[in-house]
């Protein structure tokens, strides 16, 4: 956020004075700020109470959001997506994300599951919304395949596995198992290498969330889960 927002940006009804110390250390540019520096920001922004502010007192006690170092306090990344989600009004940032994406999705199932996946976010349904945003990004990559790949995509499969029938839908993509799918991805240079790195560790959370078990998700990791397909999948429409 840039300075001039700041104002605004504070003013927000129900904030706690942590947060508004929180949304001053998210002004850009960036980096680490002194004390003075951080109280200097909020008085411009209009609270001049925040002069008798313990400010490392506050941001100390928001642990696991900010770091102090020699050169001052900064935000760490759980710390910028929460600053982004009071930003927004509140709503989960990997539904902000979502949601934003709705419109330029072509396929009108793939929107589905990406629709599903927002309300499931928004409503504190993680174990959900990981399953749901996933299935979308995979079902945007079968689209891909299917609309500008398919004959690179059958020949690399058929090379992999003999057995393998020529696919010409994405019902017939999904014949294969996913991880599989990511490595003929790869092999014909629709995704690169660290980017199915990232998605295996996706599949890995999904097939966590996809079965009875004791995993314990919170909003920080499904953010962070749902900014891979968004920055390496659904940013390829």
């Amino acid at each position: 956020m840039k300075e001039p927002a700041l104002k605004d940006a504070l003013h927000q009804k129900g904030l706690s004075r942590a947060q508004k110390v929180l949304i001053c250390l998210g002004v850009t540019p960036g980096g680490p700020r002194s004390v003075a520096d951080l109280k200097q920001l909020a008085v411009r922004g209009g609270l001049p109470e925040a002069k008798k502010w313990n400010l490392s007192a506050l941001l100390s006690g928001q642990k696991g959001l900010a770091v102090r170092t020699d050169a001052g306090w900064e935000l760490n990344a759980a710390g910028r997506a929460e600053v982004q989600r009071v930003l927004s009004g509140g709503t989960p940032l990997a539904a902000s994300k979502l949601r934003g994406l709705l419109p330029t999705i072509p396929s009108a199932d793939t929107r589905a599951f990406v629709e599903e996946a927002v309300l499931c976010v928004e409503h504190g349904l993680y174990r959900a919304a990981v399953v749901l945003s996933w299935l979308g990004s995979v079902a945007l990559l079968y689209d891909q395949v299917v609309t500008s790949h398919l004959a690179a995509f059958n020949a690399e499969a058929m090379r992999r596995d003999p057995k393998w029938r020529n696919s010409n839908t994405v019902d017939d993509l999904a014949r294969m198992k996913e991880h599989d799918f990511f490595q003929v991805l790869e092999a014909i240079s629709l995704i690169g290498k660290s980017v199915k790195a990232e998605l295996e560790g996706c599949l890995k959370l999904r097939n966590g969330c996809g079965h009875p078990n004791s995993l314990k998700l919170g909003e920080h990791r499904v953010n962070s889960h749902v900014e891979t397909p968004v920055m390496n999948v659904f940013s390829r429409i």
